[in-house]
């Protein structure tokens, strides 16, 4: 997924809604953080996109998805920026892996 400079989600691809049941359509242009990060999760994962908005990565961030039904599902995070052709940064990208089944055991 990514996200502009505001935290809007700019890019949300199939992986990303097959996870959580939202679609580009539900997610486009809406706060990543306040519309799909847990209540508890908020402030570390908006420190996360700020740290990326600055230009530092962050790598093996673990955070919880709200799902569209509810659920809650177990995020790895590599957050990275997301630059336009002068470099500046414009955004963030984050790849994130499931790791719901593995956090359960």
């Amino acid at each position: 997924f990514g996200v502009d400079t505001e935290g809007k989600v700019t890019v949300w691809n199939k992986c990303a809604a097959n996870l959580t049941g939202y679609t580009d359509e539900d997610t486009m242009g809406h706060n990543l953080v306040q519309g799909f990060i847990t209540e508890d999760f908020r402030s570390s994962v908006q420190e996360v996109l700020d740290q990326a908005l600055q230009g530092s990565e962050t790598a093996n961030f673990e955070f919880p998805l709200l799902t569209k039904n509810g659920a809650r599902v177990e995020v790895l995070l590599n957050a990275s920026s997301r630059r336009d052709v002068e470099g500046r940064v414009v955004g963030m990208v984050g790849i994130g892996q499931d790791i719901t089944a593995r956090i359960a055991q």
